[in-house]
C-alpha cells in the first residue's frame, strides 16, 4: 500500500528525490509546519539566513556555481515578498532555482488575513512559472514538475505557494514520475539549414568574432566554444556575464564590451565583418545604440530562447537550440583556418588601447585591490560581486582562468548581491577559495548576513572597497548631470573592521598600498571567514566609458 504523508513530509521527500541536500531560509508561522519536520530528514541542510532576501540570492548563487537547482523558503506576506528582488535577479541571468513559500490557510485566502499576500500574482513578472497548491495530493507531482521547469529550456526561478493547512494535510505520495507538461515544448534538433548557413558564414568571414555570453556557462559548452575559437582563429569576447567562459590568460582572449568593457573589445566588434552571438542577449549595455552597433557585421545569434533572437539586432542567421548541441553541430563542420591578418588587427588594438592600465596614485585605489588579489590567487578563486564600480574593476583586472568562476548580478543590476550570493558559492563549493568584492553600499544592503557566515563557519573572504560613497552615482551624476551629488554619500559609513568582529568574524583593514599583499595573503590563510575594509581613493572614477544609448564612437577611454 502507498503511506500518506504530510503535505510538509511530502514535500520534503520530493525535495530529496530531486537531490536537494541543502535550502536556504527563514521560518513564520505560515510554514511552520514544513519546518517541523524538516529535522526528521536530516539529508537536507537547512541554513538559517537572516533576511529573505538572503535566503534568494543565495540559492541563487548556489544554483549557479554547481549547476544543481538552488532552494529557498519563506513564509507568508513580508517573507513571501522580500524573495522578490532574488526572484528578479534570477530570472533575469536565468538562474535555475525554486522558491517555496507559505500561505495563510485556504480559508482565509482573500480576505486580508494577518500576513496574507498574493504572492503568486506578485511574482507573475519575475518567475518563469509559479503555482498555488490547494491540495496536499498535488504537492509532489508540483515540485517534480517545478524543477523540470526551472532547468530544462532556458532556466529560471520557480516559486510554490503553499497553504499553512495543506501542509498538515494527510495525502499519498508515489514519488517522482515522467513529467509531461501541456503547452511546455522543449527544443528539438536545430534545423540543419540554419546550421549550413552559419557555416557559410564563418568560413566567408574575413574578420569573424565571437561574444560569448552567460548562455555558455550554462549549457557547459567550454570545451566546445574553444574548440570553435581555436579551430578557426576567432577572437573571443565575452559579455559581462559571460566572464569565465573562455579562459582570459588565452591568447584569443579578448575581454569584454561595452559601456565599461575594454576600449579594444568594443572595437574588435565594431570592425568585424561577422559577429557569432552564443548565449548573449545582445544587451543594451553592450549595443548601445541599436542603429549603430556594428553596421559592418553580418550576424550569427545562437540561444535557447527564440524571443531574444531578433530583439535588439538585426540577425542574419538565427540558430535557436541548446549552445552546446548547436557547437557540437558546428564544429566538425569547420574547416581550420588562418587569419593572421585580423589576429594582427587586433593585437594592434590591443596595443593602441590599453584600457587595463592603472593610473599611478599614491592613494589605494580599487583597481589596485583587485589586480593584486588576481595576481595572489592566479585567478584560482571563485569571484562574486555586487553591482557598481567594484564590479566593473572586478570585470577589468580580475583574471578568470576556471570555467564558471564570476558570479554576479547581470540583467538586474542588483546592489547586496554580494554578501548572500558568497554564501551560496561556497556551501556549494566548500573546498574552494571563495573572494566576495563589494561596494560599501551593497554591502551594507545585506550585512546581516554576516551571521549565517559565522554560524555556518564559511570562509568567504568579504573585500569592502571602501570609498565613502555610490562611487558610480557620483560617476554618473558628474558626467551627465552637472555635478548635481545628491545622495550619493555615505557620511556614516561603520567601522567595518568591528563590524565584523562583533559577529565573531577577521576584521581585517588596508589603507594604503604598503600591506596590501600582506592582508590579502593572510586573508586567504585564515580558515574561517574574512572581512577586509580597503580604504580606497574617494573619487576614482571607471574608465573606459561608453555613455549609455550611444556608441563606441562616443568611447572615453580617460578621465576626462
Amino acid at each position: 500500500m502507498t503511506s500518506r504523508y504530510t503535505g510538509a513530509e511530502i514535500v520534503c521527500k520530493a525535495l530529496i528525490n530531486e537531490g536537494v541536500d541543502v535550502v536556504f531560509g527563514l521560518p513564520g508561522g505560515a510554514i511552520l509546519p514544513l519546518y517541523g519536520v524538516l529535522s526528521k530528514f536530516e539529508e537536507i541542510r537547512h541554513i538559517l539566513v537572516r533576511h529573505e532576501q538572503g535566503a534568494a540570492h543565495a540559492a541563487d548563487a548556489f544554483s549557479r556555481s554547481t549547476g544543481k537547482v538552488g532552494v529557498a523558503f519563506a513564509t507568508s506576506g513580508p517573507g513571501a515578498t522580500n524573495l522578490i528582488t532574488g526572484l528578479a535577479t534570477a530570472m533575469m541571468d536565468s538562474a535555475p532555482m525554486i522558491a517555496i513559500t507559505g500561505q495563510v490557510g485556504r480559508s482565509a485566502i482573500g480576505t486580508d488575513a494577518f500576513q496574507e499576500t498574493d504572492i503568486t500574482g506578485a511574482t507573475l513578472p519575475v518567475t518563469k512559472h509559479n503555482y498555488l497548491v490547494m491540495r496536499a495530493s498535488d504537492l509532489g507531482e508540483t515540485i517534480h514538475e517545478a524543477f523540470f521547469i526551472a532547468k530544462t529550456g532556458r532556466p529560471g526561478p520557480v516559486l510554490i505557494d503553499i497553504p499553512k493547512d495543506v501542509f498538515t494535510e494527510k495525502a499519498e505520495y508515489i514519488g517522482k514520475k515522467t513529467i509531461s507538461i501541456p503547452g511546455y515544448n522543449l527544443l528539438s534538433n536545430t534545423t540543419i539549414e540554419s546550421v549550413d548557413n552559419a557555416v557559410e558564414l564563418i568560413e566567408q568571414s574575413k574578420k569573424p568574432a565571437i561574444l560569448a555570453g552567460h548562455g555558455v556557462i550554462i549549457s557547459n559548452a567550454y570545451s566546445e566554444l574553444k574548440e570553435l575559437s581555436e579551430k578557426s582563429q576567432i577572437p573571443v569576447v565575452t559579455t559581462l556575464l559571460g566572464i569565465s567562459s573562455f579562459p582570459e590568460n588565452h591568447v584569443l582572449s579578448c575581454g569584454f564590451p561595452g559601456m565599461h568593457g575594454m576600449a579594444y573589445s568594443s572595437l574588435i566588434l565594431d570592425q568585424s565583418d561577422l559577429i557569432i552571438g552564443i548565449g548573449t542577449r545582445f544587451d543594451d549595455r553592450i549595443v548601445g545604440d541599436p542603429k549603430r552597433f556594428a553596421v559592418k557585421s553580418k550576424k550569427i545569434h545562437i540561444d535557447i530562447d527564440a524571443s531574444e533572437i531578433g530583439k535588439t539586432v538585426k540577425i542574419d542567421v538565427p540558430i535557436v537550440g541548446n549552445i552546446k548541441d548547436v557547437l557540437n553541430q558546428i564544429n566538425p563542420m569547420i574547416s581550420k583556418n588562418n587569419r593572421s591578418k585580423w589576429l594582427n588587427q587586433v593585437l594592434d588594438l590591443k596595443s593602441d588601447h590599453p584600457s587595463l592600465e592603472i593610473p599611478k596614485s599614491d592613494h589605494l585605489l580599487g583597481q589596485k585591490v583587485i589586480k593584486t588579489l588576481s595576481d595572489i590567487t592566479n585567478g584560482d578563486a571563485i569571484i562574486c560581486s555586487g553591482v557598481g564600480q567594484h564590479q566593473m574593476w572586478t570585470a577589468q583586472h580580475y583574471r578568470f582562468i576556471n570555467p564558471n568562476s564570476w558570479i554576479s548580478s547581470g540583467g538586474l543590476g542588483t546592489m547586496g548581491y554580494e554578501v548572500p550570493s558568497a554564501i551560496g558559492a561556497q556551501v556549494g563549493n566548500p573546498g574552494k577559495l571563495v573572494w566576495s568584492i563589494c561596494g560599501d553600499g551593497g554591502f551594507q544592503m545585506t550585512m546581516m548576513e554576516l551571521a549565517t557566515v559565522k554560524e555556518n563557519n564559511l570562509p568567504v573572504k568579504y573585500a569592502i572597497l571602501n570609498n565613502n560613497h555610490l562611487g558610480m552615482i557620483t560617476q554618473w551624476q558628474g558626467l551627465f548631470y552637472n555635478e548635481d551629488y545628491q545622495a550619493e554619500t555615505y557620511t556614516g559609513n561603520p567601522d567595518f573592521v568591528k563590524l565584523a568582529e562583533s559577529y565573531g568574524i577577521k576584521g581585517l583593514r588596508v589603507n594604503n598600498q604598503d600591506n596590501l599583499v600582506d592582508v590579502i595573503k593572510e586573508a586567504n590563510s585564515h580558515s574561517g571567514p574574512v572581512v577586509v575594509d580597503f580604504v580606497i581613493e574617494k573619487v576614482d572614477n571607471v574608465y573606459p566609458m561608453i555613455p549609455a544609448g550611444q556608441s563606441v564612437s562616443e568611447l572615453i577611454e580617460e578621465q576626462i
